[in-house]
């Protein structure tokens, strides 16, 4: 009997929706255009051409439909946020803007932070104090808070952050202040003691406020999606991943959307990480190029790296410290403007620029043919013969080769070259600039990634995955089957999970049981509830420790985990040694003589989900590999087209061989082979590039 699964991604560009019969194995894909103004629009229509592909009924569908989505990242980046207000401490107002008071850029004198995420005119503050040490000195009276209510209404707000000084030690000010406007406002609120409850005031106040300009985005369209699914019947709930690897249920997520901020790249690191156990592969960077952005995400012993905070809507796409540091568990990766629509350019020195504007959907690339007159990286594709215009998407979406030539051509003048040199520059250009990106979040990471072998995924990774490999050093290039909607499958694959920490400053060797274990209980309270929402039962439920631990008198700490149980597994002794451990690996050195200080406490919650598996049997290959065709392709610029082999994916069984030049085209992408590379289909049909001729320098 089929057991189907449903898995939704929404890109920048398009939107992804993956079936899957954990059964059989059968693996059905569809690709539409999103629809930035009504994102349900866009997933109505690839849910439906996806069921009837299929031939499968939204009610045979009865497990959890697993969404991720890139609408909390795009609306922070782009501003386009709701109209949120903050309320805080009186004569705190100005945090948002003072920020942490740290410079990116020492030298740099017009400095440039993104704006706020609420402004300082809807910001608010209330006469209330909590002590360091967590005594209430200060409630907010009655008439305070009447005040205040009328402020936020004559605001229009449609949600409300509160961020109180010291509210990650004690949270009951806020909770007073939040129970009073959500009966007198009837809008979203959040507060910090529950989003972000830790130390340092500015990365808690800007992850609370981002949390609310943000619920008015998500939640009504959780909304919408969930009535529709049950006016169309369809049996299953609906999981939402997390920035972090994990799903929770629907509403647990419309009420901390900044927990959603990488979904839709943490979905893709999970696919990473499970085609690199499947591969046994310890070491593999995610490469996933969409229409909109780039991710790079190294994968080590078979996981990705998680980080306790993440920047987002960076001011400078290369400069940390630049947007807003949010403190939320994430899949540690890089992301970049940087997409099939990314748009081209002539800067003010007359140089080549690509992105990171992009096309979106709306109106896309030149070639898309819905209003574009600016060159897009797809429109130099296409130009160059990697991509076939008649052949996108199948050719339910075929492209306007003469409207990439003339965009192109714009562009062309103001760089005084001819436009097929302009159109290889703008691969060029692009590719540089992802392998920068990636470089440059090695070196943060304190790794080499010359010579990883790259896993190639998006609907425009596979195009350009070589390019960045060479500029990588790498020597093998991984293109998994269904590539352009991995990241919708890795949600398939995902544990239900949440991570949760909250702040309290000991010393280790001074920390009380009791202490300790009324904090983690507390945790382990939050993180039941919320795998309950999702269908977890308490039984099956995983806890993880960690700790964020450094010398006493630092400013910074680092992460340790320290054990599994339903009781914190570790003595004092044991984080002592582990964080020295950790300390020695990061620094090289340890300080004797200097106690340990743990700072933030952390607690994992998770379950693993049923296993699915795809059909990954693909006949063996008999007889020669047959291209279905030759069409002229470029590959470099200043550098003569050449007529080099297309092949068809679906055509190529296990073992077959060929050699680059070529392209492999199927519906939803086509992977680029560049001269000098060599091919091999494993035995799930992914294609296996290794590179055998470098070019001399």
């Amino acid at each position: 009997m089929a057991d189907w699964r449903l898995a939704v991604d929404i890109g920048g560009t398009f939107t992804d929706v993956v079936l899957l019969d954990a059964a059989s194995g059968r693996v059905v894909v569809d690709k539409t255009l999103t629809t930035p103004s009504a994102p349900l629009d866009g997933v109505r229509t690839g849910v439906t051409q996806l069921l009837a592909k299929a031939g499968v009924l939204p009610g045979d569908i009865t497990a959890p439909i697993v969404h991720a989505t890139t609408l909390i990242t795009n609306a922070l980046i782009e501003g386009k946020t709701g109209r949120a207000g903050l309320v805080t401490t009186t004569g705190f107002g100005d945090t948002l803007l003072i920020r942490d008071e740290h410079r990116y850029d020492m030298y740099d004198l017009q400095i440039e932070f993104p704006a706020p995420p609420i402004p300082r005119d809807l910001t608010f503050e209330i006469n209330e104090r909590v002590g360091a040490d967590g005594s209430v000195i200060t409630d907010p009276s009655t008439a305070d808070l009447d005040a205040l209510v009328e402020e936020l209404r004559r605001a229009d707000v449609e949600a409300v952050a509160i961020c109180c000084l010291n509210s990650y030690v004690n949270g009951s000010n806020e909770l007073k202040i939040a129970e009073h406007l959500r009966s007198a406002l009837g809008v979203p609120v959040c507060i910090s003691a529950e989003i972000s409850p830790q130390i340092r005031e500015y990365p808690r106040m800007v992850t609370t406020a981002c949390n609310a300009a943000t619920m008015p985005v998500i939640g009504p369209y959780l909304d919408e999606l969930q009535k529709w699914l049950a006016a169309e019947g369809f049996g299953g709930s609906v999981l939402m991943m997390l920035s972090n690897g994990g799903v929770v249920s629907a509403d647990e997520a419309a009420s901390g959307p900044i927990r959603l901020v990488e979904s839709g790249p943490a979905a893709g690191a999970l696919a990473g990480s499970w085609f690199a156990k499947r591969l046994g592969i310890d070491r593999l960077l995610c490469f996933d190029m969409g229409g909109t952005t780039a991710k790079a995400c190294l994968i080590e012993h078979g996981e990705p790296e998680l980080t306790n905070t993440f920047e987002v809507a960076r001011a400078y796409r290369f400069k940390k410290g630049s947007g807003f540091p949010v403190s939320v568990p994430s899949v540690d990766l890089v992301e970049i403007g940087a997409g099939g629509g990314s748009l081209a350019r002539v800067d003010q020195f007359g140089l080549l620029k690509v992105g990171p504007e992009s096309s979106g959907a709306d109106p896309g690339p030149a070639s898309y043919g819905q209003g574009g007159t600016i060159p897009a990286v797809t429109d130099s594709d296409v130009i160059l013969g990697l991509l076939d215009p008649a052949a996108f998407l199948g050719g339910d979406m075929p492209l306007d080769r003469s409207l990439a030539e003339s965009a192109a051509q714009t562009v062309a003048d103001g760089l005084g070259l001819e436009m097929l040199d302009t159109a290889a520059g703008i691969h060029e250009v692009v590719n540089q600039n992802m392998a920068a990106a990636a470089s440059m979040h090695g070196v943060e990471m304190g790794v080499d990634l010359r010579g990883i072998p790259l896993i190639a995924f998006g609907g425009a990774g596979p195009v350009h995955a070589c390019g960045v490999a060479e500029l990588l050093e790498s020597d093998r290039v991984i293109f998994p089957v269904n590539a352009s909607v991995l990241s919708a499958f890795g949600t398939l694959v995902s544990p239900v999970r949440i991570d949760l920490a909250r702040s309290m400053p000991r010393l280790i060797d001074k920390v009380t049981d009791d202490e300790r274990d009324h904090l983690l209980d507390e945790l382990r309270n939050e993180g039941r509830r919320v795998l309950r929402g999702a269908g977890v039962p308490d039984d099956a439920i995983i806890f993880r420790y960690g700790v964020d631990a450094r010398y006493s008198g630092q400013g910074n700490e680092i992460t340790i985990w320290v054990g599994e149980g339903d009781a914190w597994p570790a003595t004092a002794a044991d984080v002592t040694s582990a964080f020295e451990i950790e300390y020695r690996r990061i620094y090289g050195m340890t300080i004797p003589d200097v106690a340990v200080e743990a700072i933030t406490w952390r607690l994992s919650a998770s379950a693993t989900t049923s296993h699915v598996e795809p059909d990954d049997s693909i006949a063996p290959h008999e007889g020669d590999v047959v291209p279905k065709s030759t069409r002229p392709m470029v590959f470099s610029r200043g550098v003569d087209a050449v007529e080099a082999p297309v092949y068809d994916r679906l055509t190529l069984g296990a073992g077959a061989r060929f050699t680059g030049p070529a392209v492999v085209e199927e519906r939803e992408t086509t992977s680029v082979i560049r001269p000098g590379w060599d091919v091999e289909v494993a035995a799930d049909g992914s294609l296996i590039a290794s590179r055998t001729v470098k070019e001399s320098t």
